[in-house]
């Protein structure tokens, strides 16, 4: 299936819309994506490793292949309609949203609605014993993360390869954060997905990073080339790295990772302003995205 860089125009438009927030449900298209990957989870039957892998690389490439025909149908459409279409791709206003609300219940003293904000939006590991810094850093890391995953990559691949990438794309991101963990039942069914994911993410993290790094005057850049690598998925440390050493605290997973780790744990305050240096980013990186050669 050839590919055609997608319209600037739309781009743009579907970054205005996603300021409206979400679409419902029932017409979302990532939701019918995720029940999708629901129903092909339900048919694995495999029980060795080999064939638990050719299992989920099946569901996964069907579902690619389908969205990106289903991305084909609406390429043919004016740049109005495609920027319609790939807006609820995007969420860039519903992570803002989401990392905003975490800070708010912060500055409130209120720790276990922090908890509940995290886990509910933004994480998926348990936060029923993190403290208040470690509520903190994991907004922050998310948010970074995911202005990677969920803004700038579906954007990039909208120009790169129109709606038809786009939707391959956020089926391939969804797959990861539903199949991608090392769990007896997902450990190699979901590899295909999550090494796709990977693929696909290499250019936008680093397109991120840099954003950031120039967004912050260079202020992270020391700790970026330094921590980068440090996280076990060979992108999420860019984005994440660089927001460390931008806003100068110390971010990580318990047993997992740390990054700036000299730096001093974050607050409230921390999570505000990394809301505005990923605004600052996002700008640069929509620049970037949407500039025509």
């Amino acid at each position: 299936m050839p590919l055609t860089p997608g319209d600037p125009r739309a781009a743009l438009l579907a970054l205005a819309l996603d300021a409206l927030g979400e679409p419902p449900a029932c017409v979302h298209p990532v939701v019918g994506m995720g029940r999708y990957l629901h129903w092909a989870r339900g048919r694995w039957r495999a029980q060795d490793s080999w064939a638990q892998c050719a299992e989920g690389a099946a569901g996964w490439a069907l579902g690619a292949v389908l969205a990106a025909r289903a991305g084909r149908v609406g390429s043919g459409q004016p740049w109005w309609v495609q920027g319609a279409l790939l807006k609820p791709l995007l969420a860039r206003q519903a992570l803002f949203t989401a990392v905003a609300a975490v800070a708010g219940a912060l500055e409130r003293g209120d720790l276990p609605e922090a908890r509940r904000l995290l886990a509910w939006h933004l994480v998926s590991r348990d936060v029923a014993e993190l403290s208040g810094s470690e509520v903190a850093a994991a907004a922050i890391e998310s948010l970074a993360e995911n202005l990677s995953d969920s803004v700038v990559a579906p954007l990039l691949a909208y120009r790169l390869g129109g709606l038809p990438l786009a939707a391959a794309y956020r089926l391939t991101n969804t797959a990861d954060a539903m199949w991608g963990y090392r769990t007896p039942e997902l450990e190699y069914a979901g590899k295909a997905a999550a090494y796709s994911d990977d693929l696909l993410n290499l250019v936008p993290a680093r397109l991120t990073a840099l954003c950031t790094l120039l967004a912050s005057r260079g202020r992270g850049g020391r700790v970026w080339v330094r921590d980068r690598r440090s996280t076990s998925s060979p992108n999420a440390g860019h984005p994440m790295s660089a927001f460390a050493g931008a806003l100068g605290v110390r971010l990580g997973k318990r047993g997992a990772y740390v990054l700036n780790p000299e730096a001093r744990e974050p607050d409230a305050a921390d999570v505000r302003r990394a809301l505005t240096l990923a605004w600052r980013a996002f700008g640069l990186a929509a620049l970037a995205v949407t500039v025509r050669a």
